[in-house]
């Protein structure tokens, strides 16, 4: 912990934590009003609205389970389960807030016109088709350049957080705890932990935090997301960097004791989803486990199906109602995998799969 929080008393801390999370719910927040005024509603003009199969919001949950996530975010700082996080100590200067401000305000512009032209496969090109697969290949959320380039990696987190409205961090910290127990009984500096999917690497940077002598590899299929985690992550040791589809990895089998999956579930279609289950349990050591972290389903929080319904119609999500229907353990089930331990999370569910022992 940095010297200036380390020196705080408790109660000290806690109204640090505070005003840091409500200065950044209400950053994010404003950004999130802002960018649905520019998207419009969900029907185009004139067209007939969406049949809704669930019931209406229950916004007293909403609210309930929102201060909640960060009860327990609190309370695991407080008793020492993780760190106090580096996104609240470090808070970005003004400059860096104004360009990211500034940024999101213009791109959210061009993604409207995409939501409204029902562009999402700009990056389909016959070049793209020769590296990445089909699925891979589009403008998840309608953003600028898909998953491809130097500046969607650059705007990616502040596009999260503003669609979470500031609590991502909080939802992802959630894993933590997992992964603690996960470790428990390992010498860490032998351990080894897998993330899947890692995007610009700012949950596997959360990881390093608690445990800067664990062996970590970032693997991702984007190019450009990969060397994102790079730059982020160059203070830390012992981390390795892997480009290549989950679906093959490449990696040795039965050589981690903890892989992970933060939100990449829901962006894969249904064969891709098992391909990648299968090869997680290839990865994993015996007595290994698997922890995934993705949205809640339906029926996880029964008064927030409708949002769950409406979300890839609000977005361009094509695989995100399939995910919210699979029974994910028997899917993981069917590669020797077995639920231990979940958590619902506000938006987000964490799972924990642990893997036959021999």
């Amino acid at each position: 912990m940095a010297p200036a929080i380390a020196s705080l008393t408790n109660g000290a801390k806690r109204a640090a934590y505070s005003a840091s999370q409500l200065a950044r719910v209400v950053w994010f927040t404003g950004h999130y009003a802002y960018g649905r005024r520019v998207m419009g509603p969900l029907t185009d003009p004139g067209s007939a609205p969406y049949a809704e199969k669930f019931g209406p919001l229950d916004r007293d949950r909403l609210k309930t389970s929102f201060r909640e996530l960060f009860r327990d975010d609190w309370k695991n700082i407080a008793t020492g389960v993780y760190k106090f996080p580096g996104e609240l100590r470090r808070p970005p200067s003004f400059s860096h807030l104004w360009r990211q401000s500034r940024d999101y305000l213009r791109d959210a512009e061009k993604v409207a016109r995409r939501k409204h032209d029902h562009a999402h496969s700009e990056v389909l090109t016959e070049t793209h088709r020769e590296k990445y697969p089909r699925y891979f290949l589009q403008n998840f959320h309608y953003q600028t350049d898909g998953w491809l380039s130097d500046d969607s990696a650059d705007r990616y987190d502040m596009q999260v957080e503003t669609l979470f409205t500031g609590v991502a961090g909080p939802m992802r910290r959630q894993s933590l705890p997992f992964i603690r127990a996960a470790l428990s009984g390992h010498d860490i500096t032998q351990a080894k932990l897998l993330d899947l999917g890692s995007g610009t690497g700012t949950f596997l940077d959360t990881v390093k935090e608690n445990w800067p002598a664990l062996n970590v590899t970032a693997l991702d299929l984007s190019p450009a997301y990969l060397n994102k985690t790079r730059a982020s992550m160059g203070r830390w040791k012992n981390v390795d960097f892997v480009q290549a589809n989950a679906e093959d990895t490449g990696l040795a089998g039965n050589a981690y004791d903890v892989v992970t999956a933060v939100y990449l579930f829901h962006e894969l279609p249904p064969r891709a989803r098992a391909t990648v289950a299968a090869e997680i349990a290839r990865l994993l050591k015996p007595g290994g486990t698997f922890i995934l972290t993705d949205t809640i389903q339906f029926g996880d929080e029964p008064g927030f199906d409708i949002l769950l319904e409406n979300f890839p119609r609000g977005f361009h999500e094509p695989y995100y109602d399939s995910f919210c229907r699979t029974d994910l353990e028997a899917l993981m089930g069917q590669y020797g995998l077995k639920r231990v331990n979940d958590k619902v999370a506000f938006l987000t569910k964490v799972i924990a799969f642990q893997k036959d022992g021999d």
